[in-house]
This record gives C-alpha cells, sequence and structure tokens, in this order.
C-alpha cells in the first residue's frame, strides 16, 4: 500500500480558521506529527498515534514522518499557520531532497492555512491593502548581516513589512535592533501593528508608531507590522482605530 504525507496548516489557533480540506487531512491521518504546542489544536482520535517534538527539531521532525509515510500509512505533519511560511513545508522538502528515492515517490500534499499576517492585518484593517513582504527576524539560519539589508532594502522601497519570528529569550535583542533600523527610512508617525496570539483565547492587538514601538510588547507568539510611508491610521470614536495602506500609490495615474 503506498503511504502520503500532508503539511497541514492549522491557521493562528482559532477553530473557525482551520479550512475543510485542513481537517479532512488529519481526520484521515493515521498519525500525526508536529511541535507540541501545534499538537494541542490537533482533536484527539481514537486509534491516531501522535509525535510530538521541540520547536527546533524541525528536520528530524519531517524526516520521521517521512520514514513513517514511506512504509504506507496515512500521515500528516502540522504547522501554525500557513505551512509554506517559514514552516514545516520547506523542511519536508529538504528532506525529500536529500533523502532516499522512495521519499520522492511519495504522494504529497501541502495543505495551506491562514498565516499569522494575514489574520493580524484583517483584525487590524488592511495594513497589507498594498505592496507588502514577510522577514522573519530570527537569525538562527541566516546571519543578522543579511536580516538588516533585508530590512533596509524593504523600508527604502516602500514596502509594508510583516515581521516574523520577532524575539525570544533565546534572541532578546533583534527587534530592538530591527526597529531602529527602520527608523532610519521611516518617519516616526509609521503605524505599526503588535499582534498576539490572534484567533486565541489570549488575543491581543495594539497600534503604535514607529517612533514609540517598544519591543518588550512583543513575545514569540507576537506578528508585527510595520506600515510604509503611505501607510495611514484612522480614528473610531467608538472602535478601534483603522490601519490601511491604499491600493494606489502616490503619484499614481488612474
Amino acid at each position: 500500500m503506498s503511504g502520503h504525507l500532508a503539511v497541514v496548516g492549522l491557521g493562528p489557533g482559532d477553530a473557525r480558521w482551520l479550512t475543510p480540506e485542513a481537517g479532512a487531512w488529519l481526520a484521515a491521518a493515521d498519525a500525526v506529527y508536529g511541535y507540541g504546542a501545534y499538537l494541542l489544536r490537533v482533536p484527539e482520535r481514537e486509534g491516531q498515534a501522535r509525535h510530538a517534538s521541540d520547536n527546533r527539531e524541525e528536520g528530524a521532525r519531517a524526516a520521521a514522518a517521512l520514514r513513517h509515510a514511506a512504509q504506507g500509512a496515512k500521515v500528516a505533519i502540522v504547522s501554525g499557520g500557513d505551512p509554506g511560511v517559514f514552516a514545516m513545508a520547506a523542511a519536508v522538502c529538504a528532506e525529500i531532497e536529500a533523502g532516499p528515492d522512495a521519499w520522492r515517490a511519495l504522494d504529497l500534499a501541502i495543505v495551506p492555512g491562514i498565516t499569522a499576517m494575514l489574520a493580524v492585518a484583517a483584525r487590524a484593517g488592511a495594513p497589507l491593502g498594498h505592496d507588502f513582504c514577510a522577514l522573519s527576524l530570527s537569525d538562527n539560519l541566516k546571519p543578522w548581516e543579511l536580516i538588516e539589508r533585508r530590512l533596509d532594502a524593504a523600508a527604502t522601497a516602500g514596502f509594508v513589512i510583516a515581521l516574523y519570528n520577532p524575539i525570544s529569550r533565546a534572541r532578546p535583542w533583534q527587534l530592538g535592533a530591527a526597529l531602529e533600523r527602520l527608523r532610519r527610512h521611516l518617519p516616526a508617525a509609521t503605524p505599526v501593528v503588535f499582534g498576539r496570539a490572534v484567533g486565541r483565547t489570549d488575543e491581543g492587538v495594539a497600534v503604535t508608531t514607529l517612533g514609540d514601538a517598544d519591543p518588550a510588547a512583543a513575545d514569540m507568539a507576537t506578528l508585527i507590522i510595520v506600515g510604509s510611508r503611505e501607510t495611514r491610521i484612522v480614528a473610531r470614536p467608538d472602535g478601534a482605530p483603522l490601519v490601511y495602506t491604499p491600493r494606489a500609490a502616490s503619484g499614481a495615474s488612474t
């Protein structure tokens, strides 16, 4: 019997944001692999094995799931958000590239999910309404100097910037350094959105400016959106402010 592997995006955490396709793959799996905190979001099913591992064991987790699938099992490996955005889909592809031929012959499904920048943007308004990019501030897999160059390029090119993996106990200074870097290129009044645990019970969304943005307001559950020069804040008397980036750039002909 031929096995298959599904790399499943769980979305931000709210069960309403788990797609029907993702739910179907999870229900059909003989075994589910994932970071322990993400496995807790997956309902337990009778007869379905669960294999939890640490957050920094992506390669080993992917290899274990591939080995299991190659034995003929239906296997799912889960990611928070979308599996293709700084997550498990790339780790699985890398293991397939380096691994035995049998892994390349497996049926493979990459099942998309709602990534954090889309969930946070929806809570704030429409900050991603014009051109944007996503950067991870983790320097575990790339040098900090490369992150600095990309921050410079994105800010000077006029992109709204979604910052993933902003800070952790092992990386306490990177977010502060990144914000200082962006202040070289953008006005202090540039809107900034801190979205923490959006879609979960401890959700929090705060709108501030680049000049006032405090790194201490973030943790690893936070996604930060830094606006461009075009991004605006619309005050509302009876609700949270709207943050949006107009679809047309300044000076564009219409």
